[in-house]
């Protein structure tokens, strides 16, 4: 049954996340007869910044780095330990300081409260852990992380999905000269689709070189670069012609008017990313784009993320589940969503060469879950 957007809009978006992880929970866990454990101990939350370095230098529109400094959690409960990530990104005004600083102010929210209800603990965040998202995604995917762990069942399990309905991850090639691109489209050979970063002067320049090379399907990401509509129109057209699947954030977030008069004009998808964080930022959207780019980072967790999905399917919406620079950690979460998507571009570990962790792998282009319960990451903390 069709639900119209008026009609949808009065439900409570609380209600459906509620509704489906109980069931999963319920189904997943007490049907196979796994023990609970309820337990009584005391939390333990545990806070570090690791250094990650990046295989290529990373550029994109907005700017180029060597590395990031991710945030890392460990919620410790009852001998059952719980891990996160955060990846502060300077579009949003985060750093590790000030995320680390959230994080810590957030211990008192756990302490509080019973790790099994986590959409109370959720709900508080919401409320608390204000301006730095990534902080609230670390401890989010941490405890749910826990969760997993103390019913014994992977995540995906959890949300009742098939792992086989997974998309295949695209992989990211960073703005550059045309003869490291080349190279950076040859090192990914196994991956059936490529995302390239453009939003610079040269972005002609930038698709000539990946097409000189490979004539694989190709989704292509502005980050904001393009300031106007009809500069955004001409790109567009242009990019349609090289065998492009989809644009990404082709102007400001901001630019809603103006990216729905693009909308009307161009026979391409158009994504949000940088304008879409939470679900409150999805009905706006609808107009003006014909996709949304989810990320652990900019929702504040796997929660979150879980109501996005219903929501931007209720729009008839399709769904990306993308990254930052991320360890293992934060990728493996989001993977354990993706049988829920459209399209993945999960890549942010593959492009470090120092990740702690190791989870969910990728084999050419395809996710390989292991039946651990959780997250299924390993590591050093």
């Amino acid at each position: 049954m069709k639900v119209s957007r008026k009609k949808f809009l009065s439900l409570s978006g609380k209600s459906i996340l509620g509704f489906s992880l109980f069931n999963s929970l319920t189904g997943s866990a007490l049907s196979k007869g796994t023990a609970i454990n309820k337990g009584t101990g005391d939390i333990m939350i545990e806070v570090k910044t690791k250094r990650l370095n990046l295989t290529h230098t990373w550029t994109i529109a907005r700017n180029a780095s060597d590395f990031k400094s991710n945030v890392f959690v460990k919620i410790e409960k009852d001998g059952i330990s719980g891990y996160g990530e955060a990846a502060p990104n300077v579009r949003y005004g985060e750093n590790a300081e000030l995320t680390t600083k959230k994080i810590n102010q957030a211990k008192m929210i756990f302490e509080k409260n019973d790790l099994f209800h986590f959409t109370d603990i959720k709900d508080v965040m919401d409320k608390t852990v204000l301006n730095q998202s990534c902080a609230k995604a670390a401890l989010d995917i941490a405890l749910m992380d826990w969760v997993g762990k103390a019913l014994n069942t992977p995540l995906y399990k959890m949300f009742g999905l098939n792992t086989s309905k997974a998309p295949v991850t695209s992989f990211s090639i960073g703005i550059d000269t045309p003869e490291v691109i080349k190279q950076k489209v040859k090192e990914a050979e196994p991956f059936p689709i490529l995302k390239i970063k453009v939003g610079k002067k040269n972005d002609d320049e930038i698709i000539a070189a990946v097409r000189s090379v490979t004539d694989k399907p190709i989704r292509v990401d502005a980050n904001e670069g393009w300031k106007n509509k009809e500069e955004a129109l001409e790109k567009i057209q242009w990019l349609k012609t090289q065998g492009v699947e989809f644009i990404e954030q082709p102007m400001p977030s901001e630019m809603i008017e103006e990216t729905a008069w693009l909308r009307e004009r161009v026979d391409m998808p158009i994504v949000a990313d940088e304008a879409v964080k939470t679900a409150a930022d999805i009905p706006k959207l609808a107009k003006a784009y014909d996709g949304i780019n989810i990320k652990l980072m900019k929702s504040g967790g796997i929660q979150e993320a879980l109501r996005m999905i219903q929501i931007a399917k209720a729009l008839n919406m399709k769904i990306m589940l993308g990254c930052m620079i991320e360890s293992s950690v934060a990728i493996s979460a989001a993977a354990h969503l993706a049988p829920y998507v459209d399209w993945a571009d999960l890549d942010g570990n593959l492009l470090i060469s120092n990740d702690p962790f190791s989870g969910v792998k990728v084999k050419n282009g395809r996710f390989i879950y292991n039946d651990k319960p959780g997250l299924g990451v390993e590591g050093d903390f």
